[in-house]
C-alpha cells in the first residue's frame, strides 16, 4: 500500500490548492502563507503535542454553506471546501472575541509581568482593539504567591488550557485543570488548592506556554538590586551554560548565539563582586557523580543511578515514584554545590564573612527558585544559593540598565572559581551530563587517556534514548529521558523491571535546561530549541579543556579544601537525600 496521503482541492480566499485531506483549515491556511490569528491553539510539533480547545474562538473562518463560521484549529478540510478567512463576518466574530476576553481581563497591562511579551495584548493590537465595548463584573480572585518559583493569577486566564495540556498531557504531573464554569472558570491546582501544597514541579513549562500572565515566575529582580545597592554585602553571581546560547534572543540575536563573553561583562556592569561560571559548579557534580557511579559499579550498589542535577524531576520522582528514591544521585546540583563552596572556600580564601556574601544564580530554570530553599539543601541554616533568577529576568535587569548588549565587549568570568571545560557547558541540553560524566568515568576506570571525547551516541533531540557505551571492555547502558513524560515512561519501564541501566539521565524540560521554563519564550517553535542546543556543541568543541577532572580550579579545590572526590568533607558539603512526598 501507498504512504502518499490522499490530496483533496479546497479553495482558501479565492486561492485554489492541493492539500493533504484530514489537516485543518489552519494547517492548510498556513501552507498557503495566510495568516490566521489563534490564541488557544498551540503546536508542540516535537512533542507530538497539539492544543486544540478551540476555547477562544479567535480563529473562526467562514465556510460559504455552513450555518456559522467554525474554528479553523479543529475544522477539517474536505474536498471543494471554500473557506473565507478575510471577509467581514469572519473579521468581525475575531474582534469581538478578544473584545470579550478583554472585558474580563484587569487592565493594567503597564506593570504586568507579560507587558509587551503578552499574547492576548499582541492580538489585541493587530486586530486593532482600541476600547473596551463591555464594562462589567470582573473575576476578582487573589493571587497564589504560595509557592518560591510560580505565581498563579487567575484573573488574568483566559481559559485557553494551554498550561494544562503541557501539565497533564506532556509533563504528565496532573496539577492542572479547569475549575469553575462560565465566567468565572479558569485553570489551576485540585480545588484551587496553593500552588505549594500541590504536587507541582515547578518545572515551568506552564509558564512557558501562557499566553497572558496567569502563570509567571516569581520575580527576584529586586532582590538583586536590593543586594547590589548595600555597601555590606559581598554579592557574586553565577551563569548557567544554558544562558549564553538564549540570553541574546531578548536583544534580538539569533537563536544560538553564544554570548558568553558579553554575559559576563553586563553582570560586572550591573555592579557584582565577582562574575562566576555556574560550569564550575558542573565540573565539581561530575567529580562526584563519576565517582559515585564508580563507587556503585564496584561495591553492588543500587543501579542504576540517576543523574540529580535537575530539581524539578526530582521532585517529580519524590512524588510519582518515592519507591525509586533510592536510585538518583546524592549529588546536589551544580548551582547549589557552587553556593556550597562559595560561602566556604571562596569565603575561607578571601577572608570574607560567609554571612555577608549573597549568591545570585542566573537559571534557564524556574524550579531553581524553588529548590534554593530547599532546607536539606542548606548549611547551619542559611540558603546557600540566595536568589535566583531567570534568563528572561536578567533580560530585563540587562535592558533596564540600559546596555546595548549586542554591543558589550567580551569580558572573562573571576579566577577561583570561574575556570570550566567543555564537558561543564553540554550540561545545558539534554544528554549532556551523562556524557560529562561518562568522559571522566571512562578515563577513571580504564586509567587510560580518552582520545575521542564526543559520545554522539548519547546526544539527540528524541525524548527518550538509550545508547551503549564500551568501557574499557564494560558495556556501560545509558538510558536518556527529557520531559517529565518521557521520564514517566522510563521510571515505570524501570520499576516493572522490564529495562535494565547502569546510568540515566532525566530533564524536566523538553530539550533539557535549553528549553528551560524561565527561557525566553519560544512559542513551540522546535528550531530555536535546536539552534540553541547546536551552540552548546559548539562552545563545547572550542574549549581547550573537555573533561571535568582537568579543570585545574577544581583539582586545587580538592587539594586545598575538600581532600578526595566522594570523600567524607565532599559527602558533607556536596552531597544530600530526597523526601518521600504527598501525591496531591
Amino acid at each position: 500500500m501507498s504512504d502518499e496521503k490522499k490530496m483533496v482541492q479546497i479553495k482558501i480566499n479565492e486561492q485554489i490548492m492541493q492539500v493533504p485531506e484530514g489537516i485543518t483549515i489552519l494547517e492548510a491556511a498556513q501552507e498557503a502563507g495566510i495568516r490566521i490569528p489563534t490564541l488557544c491553539h498551540l503546536d508542540l510539533h516535537d512533542l507530538k503535542m497539539v492544543n486544540q480547545t478551540a476555547s477562544c474562538r479567535v480563529c473562526m473562518v467562514e465556510a460559504p454553506g455552513r450555518d456559522n463560521l467554525v474554528p479553523s484549529c479543529v475544522t477539517k478540510v474536505a474536498d471543494g471546501m471554500e473557506i473565507r478567512t478575510d471577509s467581514l463576518k469572519a473579521i468581525t466574530a475575531r474582534r469581538m472575541a478578544v473584545e470579550l476576553l478583554l472585558s474580563n481581563h484587569p487592565n493594567e497591562c503597564f506593570t504586568c509581568p507579560k507587558n509587551l511579551q503578552c499574547e492576548l495584548q499582541a492580538l489585541a493590537a493587530e486586530l486593532g482593539v482600541r476600547e473596551i465595548k463591555w464594562e462589567g463584573e470582573r473575576m476578582d480572585y487573589p493571587k497564589d504567591l504560595s509557592s518560591d518559583a510560580i505565581v498563579k493569577d487567575a484573573n488574568k486566564c483566559i481559559y485557553c488550557r494551554r498550561c494544562e495540556t503541557m501539565c497533564n498531557e506532556v509533563q504528565t504531573c496532573g496539577i492542572l485543570s479547569g475549575i469553575s464554569r462560565g465566567f468565572d472558570a479558569f485553570v489551576g491546582p485540585f480545588a484551587n488548592i496553593p500552588m505549594v501544597d500541590s504536587s507541582c514541579t515547578y518545572c515551568g513549562q506552564c509558564v512557558a506556554v501562557c499566553p497572558t500572565a496567569a502563570l509567571t515566575e516569581v520575580n527576584h529582580t529586586d532582590k538583586v538590586w536590593e543586594a547590589l545597592n548595600d555597601p555590606d554585602k559581598h554579592v557574586i553571581v553565577q551563569t548557567a551554560p544554558a544562558i549564553r546560547v538564549a540570553i541574546g534572543e531578548l536583544f534580538d540575536m539569533e537563536p544560538g548565539t553564544i554570548v558568553t563573553g558579553q554575559l559576563v561583562t553586563a553582570l560586572k556592569r550591573m555592579g557584582f563582586d565577582a562574575v562566576f561560571d555556574t560550569d564550575f559548579g558542573a565540573d565539581l557534580t561530575i567529580m562526584e557523580e563519576a565517582s559515585e557511579l564508580i563507587y556503585r559499579m564496584n561495591n553492588n550498589k543500587t543501579l542504576p543511578m540517576l543523574t540529580s542535577c535537575c530539581p524539578a524531576w526530582v521532585k517529580f520522582i519524590e512524588h510519582q515514584f518515592p519507591e525509586l528514591l533510592e536510585i538518583p544521585s546524592t549529588c546536589k546540583s551544580p548551582h547549589i554545590m557552587f553556593g556550597t563552596i562559595a560561602k566556604t572556600y571562596y569565603a575561607e580564601k578571601n577572608n570574607i564573612d560567609p554571612n555577608s556574601i549573597v549568591v545570585v544564580s542566573i537559571m534557564p530554570c524556574i524550579a531553581k527558585k524553588a529548590e534554593a530553599k530547599r532546607p536539606e539543601l542548606t548549611k547551619d541554616d542559611n540558603d546557600n544559593v540566595d536568589i535566583v533568577v531567570t534568563t528572561r529576568e536578567l533580560g530585563a535587569m540587562i535592558k533596564e540598565a540600559g546596555m546595548e548588549f549586542a554591543n558589550l565587549p567580551e569580558g572573562n568570568f573571576d579566577r577561583l572559581m570561574g575556570e570550566s571545560t567543555g564537558a561543564s557547558v553540554i550540561f545545558g541540553t539534554t544528554g549532556g551530563v551523562i556524557e560529562a560524566a561518562i568522559r571522566t568515568a571512562y578515563e577513571w576506570i580504564t586509567g587510560e587517556e580518552l582520545e575521542n571525547v564526543d559520545f554522539t551516541q548519547l546526544r539527540g533531540i528524541e525524548g527518550l534514548r538509550e545508547a551503549t557505551v564500551n568501557v574499557g571492555g564494560n558495556e556501560l547502558h545509558i538510558g536518556i529521558a527529557h520531559g517529565l513524560g518521557n521520564a514517566r515512561e522510563l521510571l515505570e519501564s524501570i520499576r516493572e523491571g522490564k529495562s535494565k541501566y547502569d546510568a540515566i539521565e532525566i530533564m524536566a524540560c523538553p530539550g533539557g535546561c535549553i528549553g528551560g521554563g524561565g527561557q525566553p519564550y519560544h512559542h513551540g517553535n522546535d528550531e530555536i530549541v535546536k539552534k540553541r542546543q547546536e551552540a552548546i556543541y559548539r562552545e563545547d568543541r572550542s574549549k581547550k579543556l573537555r573533561k571535568s577532572h582537568e579543570n585545574p580550579e577544581i583539582l586545587k579545590l580538592y587539594e586545598e579544601y575538600l581532600g578526595e572526590p566522594y570523600g567524607k568533607l565532599a559527602h558533607e558539603l556536596l552531597h544530600t537525600h530526597y523526601e518521600e512526598r504527598e501525591r496531591i
